[in-house]
């Protein structure tokens, strides 16, 4: 039997048993069963190549990452177009896109990598319609754009959602605060800080017993669910933010539109009346929390041409960061920074590489000034040419006499 096989097996044994006191833990491990052949599936066939990905091979420009994702015809490329003007071939049939097309929004003085990708269908998890090539773009992007039809069935929405998860991604959620680490010998150590409502210690191990895991430590800060625990115990899940975008709005009542718009984490937008896109840029700056710094040499005033942008989920938003990003020894050289703006007490504030910045903060960096590693720098020399053996000095003339 295969592995596909053995999934659609424990799926149908899920939905046929029923939820009550006593299957929580049969239901527990079939979850966990589950999980195993799922990773074991995606291990094989990232192992044997799974086909030509010509087209999907896209490198990191700009900032920020989004990606489009959606059914076929629900006007992707269209938005793609609107917002970046790159000219993405958009007609009235499904799956006009075949491969990853990218473009780039200028806004707010930073550059924002968007991605066009082609439709996905349901089973897009076991690689119907070149589904998993898809999904392993969605699992580089920082935000994820969910464009669905307003005018069809809300069930899309779910559907989608469904191959991500299956897939390792995990739609506006953080990752549980759960610390897990094997171990060689010493058995199975497991500690609660907080009293646990769906799960309980007899379903920790034996979960933990159908992954095989006899030594390890667990320490539980928060209420988890079996899933949530599953994710730890798997540690390759991606935990990405998604804003649901309903495009064809123009075709819905106003009492539709508001419904929508009230949801959480959803937009409603028409790219072909070209409503609303101001404020799906403005809520996607938002949703990316993107941090414009302006740096500032000595004596002069700051350069607001050029920000340096820093990302939350790209190394952090602190002064370290920014070292990081001006140069790769910066960190090391540092001395201290002066900063100007919202997250400084007053102006300017002296601050460490652990300070966190906020938007449109100006920053000047000063270095030390004894640095053996670069070039020297200051009014006098740091060190002498004399020879360091007196033998090696040069010998003075005697004095006439």
């Amino acid at each position: 039997m295969g592995i596909q096989e053995k999934i659609k097996e424990i799926e149908a044994e899920m939905n046929r048993t029923q939820k009550n006191k006593a299957t929580e833990y049969h239901l527990g491990q079939l979850k966990a069963k589950l999980a195993k052949l799922r990773t074991q599936l995606q291990t094989e066939s990232s192992a044997k190549g799974g086909g030509p990905g010509e087209g999907f091979d896209v490198g990191r420009y700009g900032d920020s990452r989004i990606a489009l994702i959606g059914f076929p015809s629900v006007g992707k490329s269209t938005l793609l177009s609107e917002l970046t003007g790159t000219d993405s071939e958009a007609a009235a049939y499904e799956f006009t896109t075949l491969t990853c097309i990218p473009g780039v929004i200028h806004y707010n003085d930073a550059k924002i990598q968007l991605l066009d990708l082609p439709g996905i269908i349901e089973g897009a998890a076991q690689g119907k319609g070149r589904g998993r090539q898809v999904i392993a773009v969605c699992k580089s992007a920082d935000l994820l754009l969910m464009v669905l039809d307003a005018a069809k069935s809300h069930g899309h929405r779910d559907i989608l959602t469904r191959e991500l998860e299956s897939c390792g991604i995990r739609l506006n959620k953080r990752p549980p605060n759960v610390y897990f680490k094997l171990k060689k010998t010493g058995g199975v150590s497991v500690t609660f800080m907080v009293s646990l409502t769906k799960v309980d210690e007899k379903m920790v191990h034996r979960i933990l017993h159908e992954y095989k895991i006899h030594h390890c430590e667990l320490l539980i800060r928060e209420d988890i669910s079996v899933d949530d625990l599953i994710d730890v115990i798997e540690g390759n899940r991606r935990y990405v933010k998604c804003l649901y975008v309903y495009n064809k709005v123009d075709v819905c009542s106003i009492e539709e539109v508001d419904a929508i718009a009230r949801k959480e984490m959803s937009i409603p937008i028409s790219c072909y009346q070209k409503l609303n896109l101001d404020g799906l840029l403005k809520r996607l700056w938002e949703e990316m929390a993107l941090v414009r710094v302006y740096t500032k040499k000595v004596g002069k005033k700051p350069d607001f041409e050029e920000p340096v942008v820093l990302t939350p989920d790209r190394g952090g938003i602190d002064v370290g960061r920014l070292c990081d990003t001006v140069h790769r020894d910066m960190r090391k050289e540092l001395k201290y920074a002066l900063v100007w703006g919202r997250s400084s007490k007053h102006n300017p504030q002296r601050c460490g590489v652990a300070h966190e910045l906020a938007d449109e903060d100006v920053v000047q960096l000063v270095k030390k000034k004894n640095v053996i590693t670069g070039e020297l720098r200051g009014r006098f020399k740091q060190t002498s040419s004399a020879p360091l053996r007196i033998s090696d000095r040069e010998k003075k003339a005697k004095l006439k006499t």
